[in-house]
């Protein structure tokens, strides 16, 4: 017999605002958390970008265990169990408060750190990240038992939950990184996560109330519905998949070519959690279509800057391009997701297969592409992916339109597969064919499989002959990024072509070497002798016959043909596939020619140093980048302290700071007029056009006015007294501030 339907009679704005508020108070603690912690942990393993990804892959991880908790509990348990077992896990976390690393945690150095990246973050935040991840699901399972008349559709107050993500990721960069100390912010964070532990007792003091009063369930509660077809899972699996890849497939991008700093880091997350907002509100019907329309008026200029010639284009219009492709495929992608989504009883169910599909994303990123890419190519795969997702998918019925893209696709291959025999002017015809052709996508908007394979077609044999143009001899990946070796053509000094080999790391030149045997010894790029680096050495020549040198960060290794045969150097480089490449004979023959008396230590340069004897060095440089990205835990003052206490009395600081986005000799001032150093800048741009001398900046520290005096009077370069910059905060270990210091 039917039951009379359940009055939802309760219009109280005030249990709304509680639910509400406490989903937005846990989102805000999560989305803290995140950029934090990933500070914290970057001066451990050299700033690279892929610490940022790796945190990432845990936080999804956590946040599928909290939904597949939440999603048993709801399930298994009546509503007073559901209580009691969930005040235990919230006493039991506590134990974990104050929020800190565990002590003498130090990275390995001959292995992949990701799995113990992975372990720290189980031990450090491991139990509060897990209560935090679990609220979003189970209180709004709650809400949709309180009788309140908006609880047959809780879903709105998922909006609610990633309004709070949102806000404190933009808040942590503008308001609580440039403001306040990572000490103070741990502290801060564990006063807030005990204060929604409160409010999650109240939460559930309203639903133990309701559960009192005797209620009637409704018919559509009790109405028998069908299992959710095994497709319309993988459907949801498929839309959350693809975006949290694209996630973390531009993150890297962005960190890498930019700063691996969290500002940057959170620019993708927050309009990641933005489309969640937009899809599940009000106004999602509207919106919708609008993105739907606009993914594909966007492709254009996305593939013709950004995969065919993205050095075209200014850093930041390219990273916009990229924020707005990324932007339009996620919203298309969550919001049929939304669109899609089931009725109350299922709520938990939908939220797991949310969760884990994202975990898997990040997953495929962090464990898999590395492994089976040799370069990011993921990104562009789940870009492809996106559009395959587009409305209609299921209906599209393969046609003669798709002949089109495999005779495309054809082409292609016989280009790639042939280009040996194919003239230099054909290559070129077919790129520049592909490009015009990509004019035609917005005409298959209606027809996702269409679009995807086209799109796919152009972007790869794009990237593919990028690389058979650039002539890439070697290209590897690791932990720290992507490393290439490319051969290319330079005009020499009288006037005819002589190929040369250069490192890439990401997109920023790190070396170059000229192959003809006269100029194998020669240093170029940024350590050219007629630079700032040929300039010190030359000037001291008469003193550093028996100087211990140590460098961080070692490229192609030109440094070391400054080298002498009494000199002893110490090359320090966290990433193993560096020091494999510069030292193979095939790709660069600098360390085998120049190096007499060099040691390496691999790791990164300040744990590594902290264990070198005090005044070891007469000269320490650093030259520590990740593509034009240096580490900010290397910028501090507590690495300035290091550094000048591993350098004797009279000895000498070089620091490299060529950046093209970064002012970074305003941090490096401060700290000179803080520990009262003398310093000299010069930011060196070649009088003449000299092959593969490079315009770069470099800043000389000692203790003494008179260590430089060599340097100041030699007349080898415009040195000139480092100016002192004011409203710069120090950068220390706690903080840092990027803002301030954009160019």
């Amino acid at each position: 017999m039917n039951a009379m339907p359940k009055q939802l009679s309760d219009r109280s704005f005030t249990l709304i605002l509680l639910f509400a508020g406490t989903l937005f108070i846990s989102a805000t603690l999560m989305f803290i958390l995140q950029p934090m912690f990933g500070k914290i942990l970057l001066p451990l393993l050299g700033g690279s970008p892929a610490v940022w990804n790796t945190c990432m892959v845990f936080y999804q991880t956590v946040l599928f265990l909290g939904y597949l908790y939440a999603h048993f509990l709801s399930s298994k348990f009546n509503p007073l169990r559901q209580i009691q077992i969930h005040a235990v896990v919230i006493a039991i976390s506590l134990i974990a408060l104050p929020i800190a690393l565990p002590e003498n945690s130090l990275p390995p150095t001959d292995s992949d750190p990701t799995f113990w990246i992975m372990w720290t973050l189980v031990l450090a935040i491991g139990l509060p990240f897990f209560v935090v991840s679990t609220t979003s699901p189970l209180l709004q399972k709650w809400f949709s038992g309180v009788g309140h008349h908006t609880s047959e559709d809780p879903y709105y107050l998922y909006a609610a939950s990633n309004a709070g993500s949102m806000i404190a990721l933009l808040s942590y960069p503008f308001l609580l990184e440039p403001n306040i100390g990572l000490l103070q912010q741990k502290s801060f964070w564990s006063f807030g996560f005990g204060f929604l532990c409160l409010l999650i007792i109240a939460c559930a003091f309203v639903l133990w109330r309701n559960q009192q009063v005797p209620t009637i369930e409704s018919s559509a509660e009790i109405e028998s519905e069908e299992d959710l077809p095994l497709t319309t899972q993988l459907h949801w699996f498929a839309l959350a998949f693809v975006p949290s890849s694209l996630l973390l497939g531009l993150t890297n991008f962005i960190s890498t070519d930019v700063a691996s700093v969290p500002l940057l880091w959170i620019i993708p997350l927050t309009l990641y959690l933005l489309t969640f907002i937009f899809v599940f509100s009000k106004w999602a019907d509207k919106i919708h279509p609008v993105m739907v329309w606009l993914q594909p008026v966007v492709l254009l200029p996305f593939i013709a800057y950004s995969f065919v010639d993205p050095g075209a284009i200014p850093y930041w219009l390219n990273i916009i391009i990229h924020l707005t492709a990324f932007f339009l495929a996620v919203m298309v992608c969550h919001g049929e997701l939304a669109k899609n989504r089931p009725h109350t009883k299922h709520l938990t169910h939908f939220y797991l297969i949310m969760s884990f599909a994202g975990m898997l994303g990040g997953m495929f990123n962090t464990f898999v592409a590395p492994f089976i890419f040799n370069a990011v190519y993921e990104y562009p795969i789940m870009i492809v992916a996106a559009l395959l997702l587009r409305p209609g998918l299921r209906t599209q019925k393969l046609g003669q339109q798709e002949l089109f893209p495999i005779l495309l696709l054809f082409l292609g291959l016989g280009v790639y597969f042939f280009n040996d025999k194919l003239s230099q002017e054909l290559v070129y015809g077919v790129t520049n064919g592909l490009l015009l052709l990509s004019g035609l996508i917005y005409a298959f908007r209606s027809r996702p499989v269409t679009l995807a394979l086209l799109t796919g077609i152009i972007i790869f044999f794009t990237l593919s002959i990028q690389n058979l143009i650039s002539n890439v001899l070697y290209q590897e990946r690791s932990f720290f990024g992507v490393l290439s070796v490319r051969e290319s053509v330079l005009i020499d000094e009288n006037k005819r072509p002589e190929k040369y080999h250069e490192l890439y790391h990401g997109t920023t030149k790190h070396g170059a070497q000229r192959l003809a045997t006269h100029l194998q010894t020669t240093p170029l790029t940024y350590f050219s002798r007629q630079g700032p680096m040929g300039q010190l050495f030359k000037a001291y020549d008469n003193q550093n016959d028996g100087w211990e040198i140590g460098v961080v960060g070692l490229g192609a290794g030109a440094l070391a043909c400054y080298a002498k045969d009494n000199q002893h150097w110490i090359q320090y480089e966290i990433d193993p596939l560096v020091i494999d490449t510069a030292q193979n004979t095939d790709y660069f023959t600098y360390l085998k020619r120049c190096s007499k008396n060099t040691t390496f230590s691999v790791g990164d340069a300040r744990l590594s140093l902290n264990k070198e004897v005090d005044q070891k060095f007469d000269l320490l440089m650093l030259d520590a980048f990740s593509s034009d990205s240096i580490p900010m835990h290397l910028l501090t003052r507590e690495a300035m302290e290091l550094y000048f206490a591993k350098l004797k009395p009279n000895g000498i600081l070089a620091f490299h700071i060529t950046n093209r986005h970064l002012e970074l000799k305003k941090v490096i001032s401060d700290h000179v007029k803080y520990l009262k150093l003398s310093a000299l800048i010069q930011e060196f741009k070649p009088k003449q056009d000299l092959p593969l001398v490079f315009a770069t900046d470099w800043v000389v520290m000692a203790k003494q006015d008179e260590v430089l005096e060599p340097l100041r009077i030699s007349q080898l370069g415009n040195w000139q007294k480092l100016p002192l910059y004011f409203g710069v905060k120090p950068w220390t270990d706690d903080f840092t501030n990027i803002i301030e210091i954009w160019k």
